[in-house]
């Protein structure tokens, strides 16, 4: 393009380069934004802790301040008619008289014994010595020159060590957690038996080999129960060349059987192959999509999550918080009356008749939280909407907890309360 007057050339050139300014001011007020975003996102998960997230306790760092519980009214310790709890007396080994000589009072000779004596129980652990029996295999020679080595008698395990050793080497690996160096150390410092490293990684496949079958059975018994709790957690699992591998550990909790499973997936086939695809009962968990495959009104969406989330809400101030205070405190509520439920001072017909304006309370809540113009709450909430039919299967269920804490609910108080 040409320009007769030279001006119209400049202001042309000024003007295109005008535009790619305005671009560029567009293109960098757009990265500003995500990044406020953000920064804002990083801050709030600074500021998340134990109660408004599923963080552990012992990640909080010092001074973090703990929900205020409410006012009973009643003095701290045991409370009147309160049945006291004392160590249970055990069956003696022996039994020391110890007679008085003399007389407190007059020092004459006492004689006799007393019908009702005092008790003074000492419990002490017996002197450890390792039980070793030595299998003497004799090699004998017939007449015909053939030579026999004896077997061993039935009963006897063909490796070093005995059933009982084995089983308390994996339950100090397995359910007391500790590492393998400290089972070695704890084997020779307790009870004098020195055990390679080696040694005890095969006597946990040994013990996991002899419970094959009744975890097996346990598998299957969980598929029939009626409530069953679900939920799972990273696990970090050692392989090839000593590198760590993420994984998960599953559980699936039943009132009488609790089955564990570590599995390199957290989809929804792990939880099938749990609980069997064609399970019936009602499933307690959170709002992972792998239990979506269970239908909404047979689901009760765990209300120990969804507490640590309103506590998110009221954390975030603005519109959004005020709103999930309104939603703890209506929290709150639900729980009095679920413990009255559980003592046994409401019936479950008004329960469900007091729980029926709180319902549909909290519907309203999450619906403005779902619209309060704080992205983040909006988000969650619309999350927690999608599962709303979920969200008090218990009330109308019997045997569906609130939660999937088995130890009962949490405490709920209003954020700010705390």
């Amino acid at each position: 393009m040409s320009f007769a007057d030279p001006r119209e050339a400049r202001i042309a050139k000024l003007e295109e380069e005008l535009a790619e300014r305005d671009a560029r001011i567009s293109k960098l007020e757009e990265l500003l934004t995500g990044a406020l975003a953000r920064i804002a996102d990083l801050e709030a998960r600074l500021d998340q802790n134990s109660q408004s997230s599923s963080k552990p306790p012992s990640s909080d760092p010092p001074g973090t301040p703990r929900g205020a519980k409410e006012p009973t009214g009643r003095a701290r310790g045991g409370q009147p008619g309160h049945k006291g709890r004392k160590r249970e007396r055990l069956p003696a080994d022996r039994v020391v008289p110890v007679l008085p000589p003399r007389c407190s009072c007059c020092q004459r000779p006492l004689r006799g014994t007393d019908p009702d004596p005092r008790i003074h129980q000492v419990i002490e652990l017996p002197e450890i010595r390792p039980d070793v029996t030595d299998c003497e295999l004799h090699e004998l020679v017939c007449e015909c020159g053939a030579r026999t080595r004896a077997t061993l008698p039935v009963g006897v395990p063909q490796g070093a060590f005995g059933p009982r050793l084995m089983a308390a080497v994996s339950l100090c690996t397995s359910r007391f957690h500790m590492p393998k160096r400290m089972a070695q150390e704890f084997l020779r410092d307790m009870l004098g038996i020195e055990v390679a490293l080696g040694s005890i990684s095969k006597m946990e496949q040994s013990v996991s080999e002899a419970i094959a079958a009744p975890v097996e059975e346990a598998c299957t018994a969980v598929q029939d129960q009626v409530v069953a709790h679900q939920d799972e957690t990273g696990w970090q699992e050692g392989i090839e060349e000593g590198r760590k591998g993420r994984a998960w550990l599953w559980v699936a909790v039943t009132a009488l059987i609790t089955v564990f499973r570590v599995a390199r997936s957290r989809g929804a086939e792990v939880t099938k192959e749990m609980l069997g695809e064609d399970f019936r009962g009602f499933l307690v968990v959170d709002r992972w999509a792998a239990y979506r495959w269970v239908a909404r009104g047979m689901r009760q969406i765990c209300w120990a999550h969804l507490v640590r989330d309103l506590y998110s809400f009221a954390e975030r101030g603005g519109a959004g918080g005020r709103i999930g205070e309104q939603l703890l405190e209506r929290a709150a509520i639900m729980f009095r009356m679920w413990h009255r439920i559980r003592d046994g001072t409401l019936t479950r017909r008004n329960f469900q008749r007091r729980m029926k304006p709180l319902e549909r309370s909290v519907g309203r809540l999450l619906r403005k939280a779902a619209v309060c113009g704080d992205a983040k709450i909006e988000g969650m909430a619309k999350d927690i909407l999608k599962h709303e039919p979920a969200l008090f299967t218990f009330v109308y269920a019997d045997g569906v907890e609130p939660t999937n804490n088995r130890t009962g609910p949490p405490k709920c108080t209003s954020a700010s309360s705390r």
